[in-house]
């Protein structure tokens, strides 16, 4: 996943052409490393789906106008706006639910498409 800022958020998350699930984390949060695998395998596994990671404690000002209290804050921003916020740290069928309608279902394992 790759990292976006403060400076680069509009270009990366608001205007992008498919919707983009950005992880609000910061590096001292022991529960943003323990769900960054499950994100990780979801986007290995997304590709009509963006993910991308946004370290609060250098950027704080999108944090802030997006009302990230907790860490860690999962969002799904979709046609520039927040649709499905999932503060804290979650299970991996509990972000696949919430993103149920922008998610596809992942090829079988071992099928050739």
């Amino acid at each position: 996943m790759r990292a976006v800022t403060d400076a680069s958020f509009e270009a990366d998350v608001l205007r992008s052409p498919r919707p983009v699930v950005v992880d609000f984390w910061a590096p001292w949060c022991g529960p943003c490393k323990a769900i960054e695998p499950i994100l990780e395998a979801l986007a290995g596994e997304h590709d009509e789906v963006e993910f991308v990671r946004m370290d609060v404690d250098q950027n704080p000002l999108t944090a802030a106008r997006y009302g990230v209290l907790s860490l860690p804050t999962v969002t799904l921003f979709a046609g520039g706006e927040p649709a499905a916020p999932l503060p804290g740290a979650r299970k991996r069928h509990e972000y696949e639910r919430a993103w149920a309608g922008w998610l596809s279902e992942p090829a079988p394992q071992g099928s050739e498409a």
